[in-house]
């Protein structure tokens, strides 16, 4: 075998490995896109694909070919993961409600840690984060006991709740899924995700993608030029998303134990995650 056909092999393999990464990635990823606490954004940023991902997203006419071997794959994998974890947490929900709950709330909390550094938390950025998290406990009780406020399991509401996913995507921090709990939103659409339901997943993955394509550009740019002021508007929506679930649970006292260890245990999962 020649010099040039053994470069020529060993280029291909690197190529199909690079591929199955990036697909494995992807699916990763999507996992995080639907999994609570766990933000898509920052999985995309520790597996150094969010600046190119989010050029391709900003001006797909331009870039798309220019990272077509990334952004393929990636697509693939992030569906793979974003659908097929869906019905595990249907059951999930289904049968254990409130354990479920709490160890999520532990996954949004573990990711605080990073989040407060970027907010600068420390020094001014401390009532940054306090205004956020009161300004949203507050926003999130209006809508809760509002009479003129509704959220309903809709195709207007499918969209919106698509919105927040690609929200999720290209703001590194926020966790999607943990505002869709809040709305109650989160099990109808992952049951339908879960079963194929086109009724729900059509208008979903509308919201998805025209909040990408519509505003990964301008979230960029007002993220690296704004990023601990976002970073404290991040932490406070999700502190008080934390609150909120976990005032709404109906708790029982001889699971007291099997609660504060699962939520330690979602703590660490998502500082390791995030880290």
């Amino acid at each position: 075998m020649s010099e040039k056909t053994q470069e020529s092999l060993k280029k291909e393999t690197e190529q199909k490995t690079d591929w199955i990464l990036i697909l494995l990635k992807g699916m990763i990823v999507g996992t995080g896109a639907i999994l609570p606490g766990v933000s898509g954004g920052v999985l995309c940023l520790a597996f150094g694909i969010y600046e190119p991902l989010i050029e391709v997203l900003s001006n797909p006419g331009k870039n798309l070919k220019k990272h077509r071997n990334l952004f393929l794959p990636f697509s693939i994998g992030w569906l793979g993961g974003f659908f097929l974890l869906a019905k595990l947490l249907e059951v999930l929900f289904l049968k254990y409600e409130t354990v479920a709950t709490v160890f999520f709330a532990g996954l949004i909390v573990g990711t605080m840690p990073a989040i407060l550094k970027e907010a600068e938390i420390k020094t001014k950025g401390i009532y940054r984060f306090v205004f956020w998290t009161l300004l949203f406990l507050s926003v999130f009780r209006f809508i809760d006991t509002s009479q003129g406020i509704e959220i309903r399991a809709n195709i207007f509401w499918y969209l919106v709740s698509g919105s927040i996913w690609g929200l999720s995507m290209i703001i590194p921090g926020l966790s999607s899924s943990s505002l869709l709990i809040v709305m109650g939103l989160y099990q109808k659409i992952t049951a339908a995700i879960a079963n194929l339901d086109l009724t729900v997943i059509v208008p979903v993955l509308i919201g998805l993608l025209a909040a990408i394509l519509t505003l990964s550009k301008l979230v960029k740019h007002l993220y690296d030029r704004y990023r601990h002021f976002i970073s404290a508007f991040i932490g406070g929506i999700m502190i008080a998303s934390v609150i909120v679930m976990l005032w709404k649970l109906t708790y029982q006292v001889s699971y007291l134990l099997l609660y504060i260890l699962l939520f330690i245990l979602g703590y660490f999962i998502s500082g390791k995650l995030d880290g």
